[in-house]
């Protein structure tokens, strides 16, 4: 693949990443409450579900915020992979190990079933995966050397 078509394919993931992440915030910081109370009925989560309820929207909006960054950008695509990953397992473990499953999701991913939710975040790590291994070298090389000099 040519460096242009790695570069555009790069950008076109990095905005679906900022427009999820910037919707999946805006969307638990807008409802707050009900986020919070769906965390609190997660049998994994219920003992940290405060802390999560502030920390993920702001994770969320941090990442949307360095991927928009080019400076940023490569190591924050590696936080969104990670993070969908995350999330991805945590699915898979309500799905398999809890009696319960909260749904602790708003807007238009709470008309989601959690197995289309899973492989909606599935789908989303290997964009992930996708957009850091193509991420162009001389980008990156670019970065580095700029972390290093501060």
């Amino acid at each position: 693949m040519n460096s242009k078509k790695r570069i555009l394919l790069v950008e076109i993931i990095s905005a679906l990443f900022i427009l999820l992440f910037v919707y999946a915030a805006l969307t638990k910081v807008t409802d707050y409450q009900k986020f919070r109370i769906e965390l609190g009925k997660s049998p994994l989560l219920n003992s940290y579900a405060g802390i999560i309820a502030v920390e993920i929207p702001g994770i969320e909006l941090l990442i949307s915020l360095l991927i928009a960054t080019k400076r940023f950008q490569y190591y924050a695509l590696y936080f969104a992979f990670s993070l969908m990953v995350i999330f991805s397992t945590y699915i898979i473990a309500i799905l398999k190990f809890s009696p319960y499953v909260p749904c602790s999701c708003g807007g238009i991913l709470q008309n989601m079933t959690w197995n289309q939710h899973l492989i909606f975040n599935v789908g989303f790590v290997l964009l992930g995966a996708i957009a850091v291994l193509l991420y162009p070298k001389k980008n990156l090389s670019a970065v580095r050397g700029k972390a290093c000099t501060l």
